[in-house]
């Protein structure tokens, strides 16, 4: 599908997956392909949805217990190790004091005019990726101090001037993300990521192993991701896709992505105004998960298949799907309640068509014995109603036609009945009993086959072939008339 979308639109990162179309005639306004449509619109239309589709999910992969669940809702405020200590309280201090005197950009909450701005230092460093030792050197402090009043006052810089070094972009961006108010992965998410380290691979026994689950661990940061509030996703693709392509070039920088985890795990993913000594527990786990996701950030920013899908059923769909636990119900083989979703479609059209069809043979006989009830008085008229009263009801016409047999003449089997009738004007005996009676219906025979593939419907019984039954019926009569005229004169 394509969809067009205005320039707003990108910086809230609705698209993690696009293609530009360069058609000179859409020049001013590109064609995006979004896998994620659906998924972007029960974000923004539906937040307090999409939240409960996401978090059951996440649910499912990590145990969270009740606060850190709440916290995870945002129904709590987190509680973060250090905060309850006194012991390193002032640096914690000093920490804070550095944060005071907020910029437009340098200190303030994270918004798309600030995004806007840093991202000039992140496409300046996607063209400098050899220097050695990025964002591990620092660069000099006056320069990084004009860069970052520029920054603050909105003005426009050239930093393809030759004026600013590699190492001066690198560290002023550190010093952008260690000056937010929260972490760009947030406090109500820490809780969150720790589980996610702790994720490991199952033994045939059911045993912990020490070795990580790495597609679960990929499926539950997709999903953490998918709650990040717009502006962190934006930012943090735009980051790890640029310490993911530093990584590459590590032969040339000397900077892997452990090392690159190591510089910005405490602005991205510690909380504010701890220090390493809170988090000796943790602190592995989280640089390990910062190098994780930099290995895998081209992975990270897709949502679940089973997400898209849940999506998509949203709008599309008759029924909603709460979690891929749900969808994988559906594709159980022994489930005799919930079949997949396929085959539900499957089977509902095969129901509607044999129903149609039915209808239509239906439609067919009735009008067939009409036509054949409508026949002047014959042999042919009468054979044809037997044959239609030996059908199975199910294929006999409605009550709403007539189905009782036309009223029989009365007439003899020998000519003197002929003569008695017609001369001396008596009734005739009716015929037995027995063959006025109508036969019960039986199951359809070779001959009533026969029959429907001959006559078909009423368009096969034709105007000629009417007059012509009409023609034998006159021609028989006159013959009958001159039978009885010869034998009445030879009486005589």
């Amino acid at each position: 599908l394509l969809y067009f979308f205005p320039p707003s639109f990108f910086c809230s990162d609705a698209i993690c997956n696009f293609v530009i179309c360069n058609d000179s005639s859409l020049h001013n306004q590109p064609i995006i392909f979004n896998p994620d449509f659906f998924v972007e619109k029960l974000r923004h239309e539906k937040p307090e949805v999409f939240t409960e589709l996401v978090v059951s999910n996440i649910t499912r992969l990590i145990d969270l217990p009740g606060a850190e669940l709440a916290q995870l809702m945002g129904e709590e405020d987190p509680k973060l190790p250090g905060t309850n200590s006194t012991a390193s309280g002032f640096f914690r201090s000093l920490m804070s004091l550095k944060r005071k005197e907020k910029g437009v950009v340098f200190g303030s909450p994270l918004t798309e005019e600030g995004i806007a701005q840093v991202s000039q230092l992140i496409e300046y460093l996607h063209k400098n990726l050899r220097a050695e030792g990025l964002f591990r050197v620092p660069g000099n402090s006056i320069r990084q101090q004009i860069l970052k009043d520029a920054l603050n006052s909105g003005t426009d810089i050239d930093l393809d001037s030759g004026d600013f070094h590699s190492n001066d972009v690198a560290t002023l961006l550190k010093m952008f993300l260690g000056e937010l108010p929260e972490p760009l992965l947030t406090h109500k998410h820490f809780h969150a990521h720790l589980k996610i380290a702790d994720l490991t691979l199952f033994d045939e026994k059911g045993n912990k192993t020490s070795t990580p689950d790495k597609e679960r661990q990929i499926e539950a940061l997709q999903l953490l991701f998918l709650i990040l509030p717009a502006p962190n996703r934006s930012l943090l693709k735009l980051l790890l896709d640029l310490l993911y392509q530093t990584a590459k070039k590590q032969d040339k920088n000397k900077m892997s992505a452990h090392n690159l985890a190591l510089m910005f795990a405490p602005h991205i993913l510690w909380p504010r105004n701890v220090t390493a000594n809170d988090l000796q527990e943790n602190i592995t786990k989280l640089n390990n998960g910062v190098t994780f996701m930099i290995k895998h950030s081209q992975k990270l920013f897709k949502a679940p298949a089973y997400i898209r899908e849940c999506a998509r059923l949203h709008y599309l769909g008759s029924r909603a799907y709460t979690s891929k636990d749900d969808l994988d119900l559906l594709a159980t083989p022994g489930s005799k309640e919930l079949q997949p979703l396929r085959s539900q479609k499957r089977s509902r059209l095969e129901t509607c068509n044999q129903e149609e069809t039915q209808q239509r043979t239906e439609e067919a006989l009735k009008e067939l014995f009409r036509h054949v009830h409508n026949m002047p008085d014959s042999a042919k008229k009468k054979k044809l109603i037997r044959q239609f009263n030996k059908h199975p009801t199910a294929l006999t016409p409605g009550s709403d036609v007539p189905t009782s047999p036309a009223p029989r003449r009365t007439r003899s089997r020998s000519f003197s009945g002929l003569i008695k009738r017609k001369v001396l004007g008596t009734p005739v005996i009716l015929e037995r009993k027995s063959r006025d009676a109508t036969p019960e219906p039986e199951r359809v025979s070779k001959e009533n086959v026969h029959l429907l593939q001959k006559c078909g419907s009423p368009a096969h019984m034709s105007q000629a072939k009417l007059k012509s039954l009409e023609g034998q019926k006159e021609e028989s009569c006159r013959r009958m008339r001159a039978h009885l005229l010869s034998k009445d004169s030879s009486s005589l």
